[in-house]
């Protein structure tokens, strides 16, 4: 198993629906279970205003978003185990989980590995793709006992 090193910043006022550091240590574990590489992570909670800053400079949203990754690309000849950072909106993702009627819990998680899936080189462009990344975080997230996040309450 990767041994795991979180660099866990607070950077909003949201701190009462945090969840807590041993939290986001079980998701990026779970995220990263396959590998047995070492791994250091950086995980941001932030605000509206930064999400949205960092949403615009970098992806040309003018919005914010629930989560931003910025995975680390090592200068050629240099091995580090730096996976990347993780930028992630709390007053996002406390709305979009009322909004889904999802707990709170579960959505924190569901982001988190989300992310981390994003700093291993999964994306979601094409639907292909996007049916390959949402079938890993369903498996990993049912792995936590937390139901799918991609099915539609009625």
């Amino acid at each position: 198993m990767a041994n795991l090193e979180l660099d866990l910043q607070i950077a909003t006022e949201f701190t009462s629906k945090l969840p807590s550091e041993e939290d986001f240590i079980i998701w990026v574990n779970k995220a990263l279970a396959n590998s047995d590489k070492d791994f250091e992570v950086t995980i941001r909670l932030v605000d509206i205003d930064e999400s949205h800053a960092l949403n615009h400079e970098y992806r040309g949203k003018d919005k914010p978003t629930n989560v931003l990754s910025f995975p680390f690309e090592a200068p050629p000849g240099m091995e580090l185990p730096l996976l990347g950072d993780l930028v992630i909106c709390a007053p996002v993702v406390v709305q979009e989980a009322a909004e889904q009627q999802k707990e709170l819990l579960h959505h924190w998680a569901h982001m988190t590995i989300h992310g981390i899936l994003h700093l291993c080189g999964y994306d979601h462009i094409n639907d292909n793709e996007a049916d390959e990344m949402e079938a890993i975080e369903t498996q990993l997230l049912a792995s936590l006992s937390i139901p799918d996040p991609y099915l539609i309450k009625e």
